[in-house]
């Protein structure tokens, strides 16, 4: 699994929280968070565009493995994949935005290019 950091949470509550993320990226394009929690996520949404650029069963069933709902890796197959077929990494872009106004977490956007 990519990345080490622990983002302050037990082992179950990290992995469903980075599941939910990606899940929404590939749903949304587009979402705001930490800035660490978005390197987390860039990294984990890089992975699963990249195996669904296979389009293979065995590819499928990795994928929905991960992502939490089933339309979203519908759409990952037949339309994000395919979008990034001539391209070899770098399918997401992150940008800061500045502190948070609560607790001056440091905020950033990510987006598939």
């Amino acid at each position: 699994m990519p990345g080490t950091r622990k983002l302050g949470r037990t082992t179950d509550h990290r992995k469903a929280m980075l599941r939910a993320m990606v899940t929404f990226l590939l749903e949304k394009g587009k979402i705001e968070t930490t800035v660490t929690r978005a390197k987390e996520v860039s990294a984990m949404t890089e992975k699963m565009i990249t195996i669904g650029k296979v389009n293979d069963l065995h590819s499928k069933r990795q994928v929905l493995a991960y992502v939490t709902k089933e339309d979203v890796a519908k759409k990952l197959f037949d339309e994000i994949s395919p979008k990034y077929a001539d391209r070899n990494g770098g399918y997401t872009r992150i940008v800061k935005i500045g502190p948070r106004r609560g607790d001056a977490a440091e905020m950033a956007i990510i987006e598939l290019v």
